[in-house]
């Protein structure tokens, strides 16, 4: 297959298979109702918010940002090589990726630790048992993706090029996108807003 055949043949898809779809609708659904929930509290108790919201780091939150920024940009490349049939590189792209989301859990645990020596934790206020919970749940999906990219990066290593792993790699660069897009609301709702 030519370069410009392939290239058509990637273009004239939606990426991935159906199933990473309708997962990836399930997820926004049940965020969106968290993202609902935190803005509901923040309007109800605008000063429990207030000072939860200045008890935390905001440059963490920021690296934490930063990171799943690069790790988009890297599994964006690592999807991208792939197709190009580039497998070893992309692999790296890949384990690159995974080492951001790496960067992202111990940046989380490191602010966990943080507040909970300040003694805050989901029992104390609804904006810690909001912000615990949901950053939980959040840091499960980067640990989900983490697993991913290492599993895309053995696979462009060892798999051969073709469309089977091309829609494999497709699925992980967009779960990996949606936890990116899912941090950045957080992110905003919980250390800006």
């Amino acid at each position: 297959m030519s370069i410009a055949t392939a290239q058509a043949h990637h273009s004239a898809r939606v990426p991935g298979e159906a199933g990473i779809w309708i997962f990836i609708a399930g997820d926004l659904l049940a965020f969106t109702l968290f993202f609902v929930l935190i803005a509901l509290g923040n309007g109800d108790q605008p000063q429990v918010f207030a000072r939860g919201r200045a008890s935390l780091d905001v440059g963490l939150g920021v690296a934490n940002t930063l990171l799943l920024l690069t790790g988009s940009w890297l599994v964006a490349a690592g999807v991208e090589t792939s197709r190009k049939g580039a497998g070893r590189v992309a692999s790296r792209y890949f384990l690159a990726g995974a080492a951001c989301g790496l960067g992202f859990v111990a940046n989380k645990f490191i602010e966990w630790s943080h507040l909970i020596r300040l003694g805050a934790s989901p029992q104390t206020d609804d904006f810690y048992m909001f912000f615990f919970v949901f950053t939980g749940i959040h840091l499960f999906h980067v640990l989900l993706g983490t697993v991913y990219m290492l599993v895309l990066s053995r696979a462009c290593a060892k798999r051969p090029a073709g469309p089977e792993r091309d829609r494999f790699v497709e699925c992980g660069g967009l779960f990996w996108h949606l936890v990116d897009l899912l941090w950045i609301v957080l992110f905003a709702l919980l250390y800006l807003i």
